[in-house]
């Protein structure tokens, strides 16, 4: 069973900034050379997050008010009462949704949706670099 790692970094803006990552997940599948195994993708950090969309302008932006909605930004929390630093609807946020997400490979491929894209958010209130790891195990 072959094991293959692979990372990237990118800059994103603050508040729920989302980039589309798919292109790049699938060039770190194609180099593992890995045709069937599960492809896990990883972004360290709690107050980015991982998920997949249908990444079209107006559904980025339906998910950003959905996420104001139902994590609003200006409530209380207390993780801003002990540190101060106005983000903690950004880690609410980012536990919901998860740091991690995970696809079987099948004849080298990620069998995703003729419509979906994998999703890296930036959730906090400042920007940040954020880094991806792509994990290949498989034959």
């Amino acid at each position: 069973m072959a094991v293959y790692s692979d990372d990237f970094s990118f800059e994103m803006a603050k508040g729920t900034d989302i980039v589309d990552i798919t292109s790049r997940i699938l060039e770190s599948v194609e180099s593992s050379s890995v045709k069937n195994g599960i492809v896990c993708v990883f972004s360290p950090g709690s107050t980015g997050a991982l998920t997949t969309i249908e990444y079209e302008p107006g559904l980025v932006h339906d998910l950003g008010n959905a996420l104001e909605r139902i994590i609003p930004e200006f409530l209380e929390y207390r993780h801003n009462e002990r540190w101060h630093d106005g983000n903690g609807h950004s880690h609410v946020r980012a536990s919901l949704i998860g740091q991690s997400i995970s696809f079987p490979l099948i004849n080298g491929e990620i069998p995703l949706g003729t419509w979906q894209q994998v999703i890296c958010l930036n959730l906090d209130n400042r920007s940040r670099t954020r880094k991806v790891i792509v994990q290949v195990v498989g034959e």
